[in-house]
């Protein structure tokens, strides 16, 4: 018996030392609790909810449910201090966690346990303003989940308004953040790892994130440069013009050292034609900027387009040789090849053309060498009527590919035997056209079908030119001089009754077109129909075509 009194009494001390070893750090503990309001766009209450300070500086996490659909958010902490939500830091909709930052002087946070509440272990339920109602309960799992981050299980009675009340060990640390129970009455309560939620960040791509795009409130800017970069590439793609210039103006705020931000707030000034603007963030980024080059670039690249697509308003400091001085400025920084490749640009719009060749010629041996390139300086030979040249480059243009072609080729391909078909290198040309088809089977028209008639029809390939002109009347039935050009070639290899079929079929649908009529009445008049020929000749000439006069002597006689 006297020893059983000893055990209880034993039992009745170490609950005892629990409940003061609790009491010894709570009060100091509950400083760190606010309760949280979100407000909608109207300024009506949204939703409210509970939060604990994890940082000096503002930084405080909560549950994310109260967020969605919110345009303003205050925390009101233990001293009745109202404080304004400044920015979202990082939020995940499936753990119903958020991190966000408060516009705070100096906050005191909980410190967050380094490791998990072990199962068994005791855990204590920190109420907002009511210090002295600190729930004890017991970690009865400890799940875990994204690498390391623990879900907790807990026997526990958790108050109507616990969700997002903080979960703490005995030593006072922070270890989760409450989760909304099953019901009300439910003892099994849940706790998401505090760690995890301290952990919430946003990231370059975090833009199009649903869980942050619910929420209306102001998001931070990513602390990775690089990320925050990417913030800025993606958001130019989704944002309306106000809510990017602001995110700009952020990102020089956050990053006033990285040129990045400068050059891309030009290029938006630019963009809404606000050139002065524009100048002065390059002055800036030139001022601060590690790779003057890349600003050099950049700012050519915008004078350029400028003066070549925009050239009203006019802003006078922006012309094609300012472009050509910064593109220059650039070079002589860094004698990267794609600078030189920017003077052509300009050299070409300003018709300087043998001045640009030159570069051309230069860079096409570089590393930068490529189909574009090649292809570039083939349409600079093109306008100095070098077309021994311009056909040498088209070669080496397509010579960048290997057989069997991809469809990157196609492009290069065609524009090939375009040149080809101009200098009458007919079957050259269709050889070109034929390896078009083949990577372009989908995408070809009646106009592709047209183009290599003429080619097959020039290099005497007339059963394949025949196909083609069927294939493009098949494709575009509606096309007068398709017909023409059929019964045209059907006369030239001696295929009269096509001829004339073809012929009767482009009259009946177009009665006022000429050509109709002419092969009409030359086919009839190739099969011995001279009278009946001539008559179809005659309208021809009413309708205004000078070859039937010939024609009509020939065979009229």
């Amino acid at each position: 018996m006297k020893r059983c009194l000893i055990l209880l009494s034993f039992v009745i001390c170490q609950y005892s030392l629990c409940g003061v070893s609790a009491q010894s750090w709570v009060k100091k503990a509950a400083k760190s609790v606010f309760t949280l309001k979100t407000f909608d766009a109207s300024g009506t209450l949204l939703a409210s909810g509970n939060g604990v300070f994890v940082g000096e500086q503002g930084e405080a996490v909560s549950n994310y449910e109260p967020f969605r659909g919110a345009s303003r958010a205050v925390v009101i902490d233990a001293a009745g201090k109202e404080m304004p939500v400044a920015l979202i830091l990082g939020a995940s909709e499936t753990y119903d966690v958020a991190k966000f930052l408060v516009d705070a002087k100096k906050t005191q946070p909980l410190a967050i346990a380094a490791g998990k509440a072990g199962e068994g272990s005791a855990a204590w339920l920190l109420p907002y303003l009511e210090a002295k109602k600190a729930i004890e309960g017991r970690v009865s799992k400890a799940e875990t989940f994204s690498g390391d981050y623990a879900y907790y299980t807990l026997r526990m009675q958790m108050p109507d308004d616990g969700v997002g009340l903080p979960l703490l060990n005995d030593e006072g640390q922070l270890v989760g953040l409450m989760q909304k129970p099953a019901s009300a009455a439910d003892t099994v309560c849940y706790a998401v790892s505090a760690l995890f939620a301290d952990s919430l960040k946003i990231q370059g791509l975090s833009i199009n994130d649903a869980a942050l795009r619910a929420i209306n409130i102001k998001k931070a800017l990513p602390d990775d440069v690089s990320q925050a970069v990417l913030t800025l590439f993606v958001a130019a793609q989704t944002y309306d013009s106000l809510a990017y210039a602001g995110l700009l103006d952020d990102f020089i705020l956050k990053f006033p050292d990285e040129q990045e931000g400068y050059i891309t707030r030009a290029k938006f000034a630019a963009n809404a034609n606000r050139y002065a603007d524009a100048d002065a963030d390059i002055a800036q980024a030139l001022k601060v900027g590690q790779k003057k080059d890349e600003v050099h670039y950049s700012y050519a690249n915008m004078i350029y387009m400028k003066a070549l697509y925009q050239p009203e308003p006019p802003y006078e400091p922006w012309t094609l040789d300012r472009a050509l001085d910064e593109a220059k400025a650039a070079y002589a920084d860094n004698p990267l090849p794609v600078y030189q490749q920017q003077q052509a640009y300009v050299l070409y719009a300003q018709q300087k053309y043998a001045e640009a060749s030159s570069i051309y010629d230069a860079i096409c041996q570089s590393s930068l060498r490529s189909p574009d390139l090649f292809f570039e300086a083939s349409r600079c030979k093109l306008m100095q009527q070098d077309t021994t040249a311009y056909l040498a480059l088209l070669d080496s243009t397509v010579a960048q590919f290997s057989r069997p072609y991809l469809k990157e080729a196609a492009p290069y391909i065609l524009a090939r035997a375009q040149a080809r078909l101009d200098a009458k290198l007919f079957r050259d040309a269709t050889s070109d056209l034929n390896d078009y088809e083949q990577l372009m089977a989908t995408l070809v028209n009646d106009g592709f079908y047209y183009l290599r008639f003429q080619a097959e029809q020039g290099g005497r390939l007339f059963q394949q030119a025949l196909n083609d002109i069927a294939k493009a009347i098949e494709m575009n039935p509606q096309q007068e001089v398709y017909y023409a050009e059929k019964a045209s070639l059907e006369v030239r290899v001696g295929l009269y009754d096509q001829a004339e079929q073809t012929a009767q079929e482009c009259v009946r649908q177009w009665p006022e077109y000429s050509d109709g009529h002419l092969f009409l009445g030359l086919a009839r008049c190739l099969k011995g129909q001279k009278q009946e020929g001539v008559k179809s000749l005659q309208r021809a000439r009413e309708l205004g075509d000078e070859q039937a006069d010939a024609l009509i002597e020939k065979y009229g006689k």
